[in-house]
C-alpha cells in the first residue's frame, strides 16, 4: 500500500468495455488506479484516472513499483478478432499476461487479477463444468486464454497471489459500448430490425451482465492476501434460444414494439455451462442480475449509441484497421 494506506491498482487494457465500467467503481472504494492502454476505443474513463497511452509489451518492473496489484484485461477480446490474426492472438493473449506477470512480482506487485474466459471449455455435452473440469477448446481464442492462465500461474507463489477469473459471455452497457455480444446483439437486431435471429437455440452459454463482472473484480482485489486460484465468473447458464426469447420480451415491453424470432439451425463449436460455487463460496461472488436487468439496463442508455452500426462498437471492425 501507499504511504497513506491506500491499495495502488495497476489496469492493462483499462480503457475497454470492462475496464469503462469498472475503473469508475474501483474509484468510487477509494483505490489509486492507474490505466495502460492504447486506446484503441477512445478514453471513457472517468476524468481524473491516470491513464498511459502505451503498448503493454513496453511497460518496465520500474513502472510498476509501489503498486499492490495488477489487474489484466488488455489482450485480444473474442473468437473473430483471434481468428483474424491467429498470430498476434497467441502473442497477446499468451505471452503478454506472463509477461506481465513476470515484472509485476520482480517489482514487488503482491496480486495479479487475470481475465481469464469460459471459452478454455470447448465443447461439452449437458455438463455443468467447475475449475476442475477438462479445457478442450481447440480454436486460437480459447487456447490462447488458457496459455495466458498457465504461464501466469507458473509464477505465483506464497508472495505473489494470482487470481483468474473465467468469464462467461460479458453483456450489457458500458462507456464504452459494444454491439459484438449477444444479449447486446439481440438489443441491437431487435431495436434496429425488430427481428432476432438465434443461429443456433439449443447450445448453452455461461453470461455475465457487465456489473456482476465488476463486483467479481472487487471482489478479486479485496480477497485475503492468501488468495490464489482459478474462478468461473458467470451470472447463469441459458440456451441461445432462451436468451432470444427473453430478450424478444423485454424489449418489447421497453420500446412497446413487436419483435420477431427467426430460427437457424447452424453448427456453433462453443457450448458449455459452469459453476459458479467455488467464487461464491472463496471470492464471495453472488451474482445479482438477470438477462432482463441487462437488457433494461442497455435500453436506458439508447439515446446515447446514435448509430448502432458505428465501426467502435465493434471489436473485429476496429481491429482490422489497427496498423501494428
Amino acid at each position: 500500500m501507499s504511504g497513506n494506506g491506500t491499495t495502488r491498482i495497476l489496469v492493462g487494457g483499462g480503457a475497454g468495455f470492462i475496464g469503462s465500467a469498472l475503473l469508475p467503481t474501483l474509484v468510487e472504494h477509494g483505490y489509486d488506479v492507474t490505466v495502460v492502454d492504447l486506446l484503441w476505443f477512445g478514453n471513457h474513463l472517468p476524468p481524473g484516472v491516470k491513464v498511459i497511452q502505451k503498448d503493454l509489451f513496453d511497460l518496465q518492473k520500474e513502472e510498476m513499483f509501489g503498486f499492490d496489484a495488477f489487474i489484466f484485461l488488455a489482450g485480444i477480446s473474442n473468437d473473430p478478432m483471434a481468428e483474424f490474426s491467429p498470430s498476434k492472438n497467441f502473442i497477446h493473449n499468451a505471452a503478454l499476461p506472463a509477461y506481465l506477470a513476470y515484472i509485476a512480482k520482480h517489482a514487488g506487485v503482491k496480486r495479479y487479477i487475470y481475465a481469464s474466459s469460459c471459452s478454455v471449455y470447448g465443447y461439452t455435452e449437458n455438463e455443468l463444468y467447475d475449475e476442475e473440469a477438462p479445457v478442450t477448446c481447440g480454436y486460437p481464442y480459447g487456447i490462447s486464454k488458457l496459455q495466458g492462465e498457465r504461464g501466469v500461474f507458473q509464477i505465483q507463489d506464497d508472495n505473489f497471489s494470482v487470481i483468474a477469473l473465467r468469464q462467461g459471455t460479458i453483456c450489457g452497457y458500458s462507456p464504452r459500448m459494444r454491439f459484438d455480444l449477444i444479449i447486446n446483439t439481440m438489443f441491437k437486431a431487435a431495436m434496429t430490425t425488430g427481428k432476432i435471429t438465434i443461429n443456433n437455440p439449443a447450445i448453452w452459454r455461461p453470461l455475465v451482465d457487465i456489473r456482476d463482472i465488476v463486483f467479481a473484480y472487487l471482489r478479486a482485489v479485496q480477497a485475503d492476501r492468501a488468495m490464489s486460484g482459478v474462478f468461473n465468473i458467470a451470472s447463469g447458464n441459458y440456451t441461445v434460444g432462451e436468451v432470444g426469447d427473453l430478450v424478444k420480451m423485454e424489449v418489447e415491453k421497453l420500446a412497446a414494439k413487436r419483435i420477431a424470432i427467426e430460427i437457424k439451425h447452424i453448427e456453433d463449436y462453443r457450448n458449455y455451462k459452469v459453476s459458479i460455487e467455488r467464487a461464491k463460496t472463496s471470492l464471495g461472488f453472488q451474482p445479482i442480475f438477470s438477462i432482463r436487468d441487462t437488457v433494461e439496463d442497455i435500453y436506458r442508455h439508447a439515446e446515447s449509441y446514435g448509430d448502432y452500426e458505428r465501426e467502435e462498437f465493434y471489436n473485429i471492425r476496429t481491429f482490422k484497421k489497427i496498423k501494428w
